[in-house]
C-alpha cells in the first residue's frame, strides 16, 4: 500500500504542532553548531584577482589590433590557462616570493578563467593571507607574461588590473550560512518527528479506535491522576 495513503494529513499536522518544540529545538541546535564551526573552527580565505588581456602580438611594429591577431589570441586562450598554472610559471612565483610552499600547495590556490566573448584572463589567488592572496596573484601575472614572451616570441599580453588586498573573507557569510542552517535543522526536526511519527503504533485517543479499527466504542475508563495516599 502506498505509504501517502495509510497517512492522514490533518493527524500528522497535528502531530507536528505537539512536536513543534523538539523541531524548533533540533533546527536551533544544528544552527549554532554551524554557526559555532564558522566562526571558531572554519579558516577564512581571502581572493584576490588580476585580470589580463590579450592584444596584438607585436606591440613594437604595429598600432592596430587586426582580424589575425583576435584569431590567435581566442586560440591561444585555453593553452593560456593552462600554462599559467603551469610548473614552470608558479615554480617561479613561488621562488620569486620565497615562499614556503609546494608546487602542488599553490596550484591548488591558483584559479584561472576567462570572461566568455572576451580576451580576458583572470587569475584568482585565495589565501589565509589576505595580503598574500594580492602579491601572489600580481607576481603570477607577471612572470607569466614573462614566461610567455620567452616561449612564443610575441608580445600580446598586457595586465589590466592588478589585484587588490581582499577586505572579508569570501568563504564565510555568516548570515547566508545561518539562514542555510536554519533551513537544514528545520527539514532535519522534520524528518525526525516524522521518523517518530511513522514508526510510533500506539493508540492515544478514543478517535483513532475509531478510526482505526472501524468499530464502535461502547465504553471510555478515565484517566486517574489522583495520587494513591501511603498507607
Amino acid at each position: 500500500m502506498n505509504v501517502v495513503e495509510e497517512i492522514n494529513l490533518k493527524e500528522l499536522f497535528d502531530y507536528f504542532i505537539s512536536k513543534i518544540s523538539i523541531i524548533i529545538l533540533i533546527t536551533l541546535v544544528v544552527a549554532i553548531v554551524g554557526c559555532s564551526y564558522a566562526l571558531f573552527l572554519q579558516k577564512p580565505l581571502y581572493k584576490s584577482s588580476t585580470t589580463i588581456v590579450l592584444t596584438r602580438t607585436d606591440t613594437e611594429n604595429s598600432s592596430t589590433i587586426t582580424q589575425n591577431d583576435i584569431t590567435l589570441n581566442q586560440k591561444l586562450l585555453s593553452t593560456y590557462r593552462e600554462i599559467v598554472k603551469s610548473r614552470r610559471v608558479i615554480n617561479q612565483v613561488i621562488s620569486n616570493l620565497k615562499l614556503n610552499y609546494a608546487y602542488e600547495k599553490l596550484n591548488k590556490d591558483i584559479s584561472v578563467t576567462s570572461v566568455q566573448d572576451t580576451e580576458l584572463i583572470m587569475i584568482n589567488v585565495s589565501n589565509e593571507n589576505p595580503e598574500q592572496a594580492k602579491k601572489i596573484a600580481d607576481e603570477t601575472a607577471k612572470v607569466f607574461t614573462s614566461e610567455i614572451q620567452e616561449m612564443y616570441q610575441i608580445k600580446n599580453i598586457s595586465i589590466v588590473d592588478n589585484a587588490v588586498v581582499a577586505s572579508r573573507p569570501y568563504n564565510i557569510n555568516i548570515t547566508k550560512q545561518l539562514i542555510i542552517y536554519l533551513f537544514i535543522g528545520a527539514v532535519l526536526g522534520f524528518g525526525v518527528v516524522f521518523v517518530i511519527y511513522y514508526f510510533d503504533t500506539s493508540i492515544k485517543t478514543v478517535e483513532e479506535v475509531e478510526n482505526r479499527l472501524e468499530l464502535p466504542i461502547l465504553g471510555q475508563i478515565p484517566m486517574n491522576t489522583k495520587r494513591r495516599r501511603r498507607a
